[in-house]
Formats: C-alpha cells, structure tokens, sequence
C-alpha cells in the first residue's frame, strides 16, 4: 500500500477521493494519539489554514478530529506555514496542523503536520499516524476528556513580531512589491515588511477563497515583473500560497531565484558571523553557478537529495545555520524550523539595506549557467538509473563538459521517470548533452 504521507504532507483535490472531511478527521485523531506528550495531560494542538475556501471545511474537520482524540485546539486562522510552525513553539503545543496545498491550485488541499517545536515530522513518526489511522479505537473520550477549542485573534501580530525580531535593521524606505498570491500571506507580509520600514505595494493580496495561487505568486512571476518596473520599485518579492517560499525581481524585473538569494544570505550571514562553519546546504538541483561562486567565496556547499525536508535533516544533523532549495524555500534554523518565505524576504532586504547595494549587484555574485532539464520515461526507473551504459554515457558526458559544467541524472520519487539535467557554458551545449543522455536512458529501458 503507498504512503499517505508524500513529501510535504498529504495533499490532493479537496472533497475528491482521498481529502475529505472523513479523512481529516481520522488523520487527526490519529496524529493527536501519537504526537501526545505522554506525561497523562491533555494534549495541544494549533491548527492554522491558507484561504482557500475548502480550508474552512477541512478546518472544522481537523479540529473534530484532534478534540474527539481529547486534544485541546487553537485555532489561528489564516496564517503563513511558517507562523504556524513558531506558533507551535511559541505555545509549547504537543502538534501543529497546516491545512494547505503550498503553490497548488484552489481546488487541492492538504494537512501538513508539525512535531512539538514546530518541526516536520521524519517518515517513521508519520509512518505511525498510518499505522494509527488503520486501527480501530477502542478508548474514545467522553465527557470533559474530549477537548476544547479556542481562537487566538491576535495570531498574526504574534508571527510579525517574531519576524521583525529575526530581521536585523530597518529596511530605509526600500520600495517593495509584495506578491502575496491571494494566500496565506496577504496579511502578515505586508504588515512585516512595513513595520520593518519599507514602503510596501501589496499585490494580490485580496484572497476570495478562490483566487490563490490563480496566475499570480512565485510560480506566475510575470505580473510581480511588470509591476516592480511600473511602480519603480527597488525589489519585488513573490510568495507561494501558504508563504514558506520566497523568490525575488531586480529594479529591471529579472527573477531572483533561491540559489541567487541563498548566495546573498550567505554572504551577509559570514560577514555577521552567523554562518555556522561557513557552509550553506542546498540540493543537488542547485545550479552549478551557486557552487562555482560559493566556493569563490570561500564558502562549502554541502548538497542533499532533493526536497526541504532533506536540507532540513542536514541543517540539524550538521548544526548549520543557512539552507534551502532553488525553488526559494529557505531555511535559518537560528529562526525558524521550516522554510519561511516572509523572514527570507526581510533578510534579503535588510541585505540590500546595510550595503546601500542595489539586488541586482548583490545577486550577481552568481551567474547561473544554462540548464536543461529531459524527464524520460522507463519501465523501471531504478534499474536503468543505475545501469552501465547510463554509468559509462554520464561518465563520459561529464569528462566533456570538465569543470564548465555538471550533470545530474536520477530517479524521480513519485513517477518511472529518470530524470536527466546538464548545465553547461551554453543552453545549446547543455541540450544537445542532455538530448544525448536522455536517448541512452530511453535504450536501456
């Protein structure tokens, strides 16, 4: 039987075949009973939620579920990811739940689920909520067992604070475009960025229910380009829908992505000293300019399969400060225990602040070489990943391209594909090569 658990919780097409009210409930219940404290009083919970309209009914569900395991709820409302996470630190909460599908169209949902500390959950604890999910209970509370629910109306304020506490200095009147997506951050990010000092122009930041992540936010980056060149803005700044993510725009209206802005963070942290052993962890998808300039700067770049949670699991086990993904979810653990796409706006701003530099200057320390990425499909994706002629047609691709370039060829996580990326000096280069690979791959299928 697969997994319910995918890499950032579960996630589908709401009131479809797998998140219905049913589900959420039952997941909840489950969650409740094996994320409880242990210590024999009533757990906590904090449960928090994206605008789109079928959170409201998700929402009613996960707390049905979490009070009917006779764990106590706090509701936050509509509130970035990340400030539900710190909220489940800030209160000392056994449980955090997300209800969410990140950049995914209005008609999905999902329930991501926080440990205490507001830290995701490693596959063997979610493997247990499955294990609970699937088994009948027996022990229901009754009476004043089940648990309560209470609303905390200043939520928001609370996550600002938080925010305006990690940022260090004001922003000096920066002019700022705020994409918000109709999402989870069209309150709080406006509000942050203003109390820090910039003067702030919120874009899409009227969520209906039904309009988040509709052609907008950082996966639509064109109406935030357009925008910051009309307004003559210093920056843009674009977030998914539950805001964990962060990409930027220059002055003239080029993307900023994570690699260019975790380059920025990382210089300004070594310079601060706050670089824990001058290293940054990103994924194997970071491009070959983010390497090439970090270790320009005398900086190790310590690289993870791809997938937050894994940078996430490095930045803990190696006692780093700085990580995160060329998708722009970035993480500070000094801060935040998930990536947090508001604080990695504030910072990159405060960047451009204390040096009087212009993003574009502080980004260029990358030059992103070209890079072309082939999906082929296979009947078993493993076998031929792993194959000799997929072996010696990389080995000799890669002595080709020499320091100039890098090849990245692997299994997809959900799908028989293999996935096949080359950078190289050139995008004709980088094409013809991965043209080239994706041919062998699809030979040895």
């Amino acid at each position: 039987m697969p997994r319910l658990f995918g890499t950032d919780g579960v996630r589908g097409l709401a009131n479809g075949e797998l998140l219905t009210p049913e589900f959420a409930v039952g997941v909840c219940a489950a969650a409740a009973r094996t994320l409880s404290n242990g210590s024999g009083s009533r757990p906590l919970a904090v449960v928090g939620r994206d605008p789109r309209a079928s959170g409201e009914m998700l929402e009613a569900a996960v707390v049905a579920g979490l009070t009917s395991a006779g764990a106590d709820a706090i509701r936050v409302g509509v509130l970035p990811t990340p400030g539900v996470a710190h909220l489940v630190a800030e209160t000392g909460a056994d449980l955090g739940v997300m209800i969410s599908a990140s950049h995914n169209p209005m008609p999905d949902n999902g329930i991501k689920l926080f440990a205490a500390g507001g830290h995701k959950l490693p596959d063997d604890v979610e493997d247990e909520i499955e294990r609970a999910l699937a088994s009948p209970v027996t022990d229901r509370p009754v009476g004043d067992a089940i648990g309560r629910v209470w609303d905390a109306p200043d939520a928001t304020g609370v996550y600002v604070a938080h925010l305006l506490s990690a940022a260090p200095g004001a922003l000096n009147g920066l002019r700022v475009v705020v994409d918000c997506a109709h999402g989870a951050a069209s309150l709080a990010a406006p509000e942050a960025f203003r109390q820090a000092g910039a003067e702030v122009i919120p874009l899409h930041a009227e969520p209906d229910g039904l309009n988040i992540n509709d052609g907008v936010g950082s996966t639509h980056l064109g109406p935030l380009r357009s925008a910051v060149v009309e307004q003559g803005a210093d920056l843009g700044i674009a977030h998914d829908g539950d805001a964990d993510r962060c990409l930027a725009v220059d002055a003239a209206g080029n993307v900023v992505d994570g690699d260019r802005i975790m380059a920025v963070l990382a210089l300004a942290m070594r310079d601060a000293g706050e670089l824990a052993h001058d290293t940054l962890v990103a994924t194997v998808m970071s491009n070959l300019g983010l390497h090439l300039a970090m270790r320009e700067a005398g900086i190790t770049l310590d690289c993870t399969k791809v997938g937050d949670r894994y940078v996430l699991e490095r930045l803990r086990e190696g006692g780093f400060s700085l990580g995160g993904e060329q998708s722009g979810h970035v993480v500070l653990p000094g801060h935040a225990t998930t990536g947090d796409g508001l604080l990695t706006a504030l910072r990159l701003m405060s960047r451009m602040a204390e040096t009087g530099s212009p993003l574009a200057e502080l980004a260029g320390i990358v030059t992103t070489l070209p890079q072309v990425l082939h999906n082929v499909r296979v009947a078993d994706k493993d076998t031929v990943a792993s194959s000799a002629e997929v072996a010696e047609a990389v080995g000799k691709a890669e002595a080709e391209l020499g320091e100039t370039g890098r090849v990245l060829l692997r299994p997809s996580g959900t799908e028989q594909l293999v996935r096949v990326m080359v950078e190289a000096p050139t995008e004709d280069e980088a094409d013809a090569v991965a043209r080239r690979l994706a041919e062998v791959v699809a030979s040895a299928s």
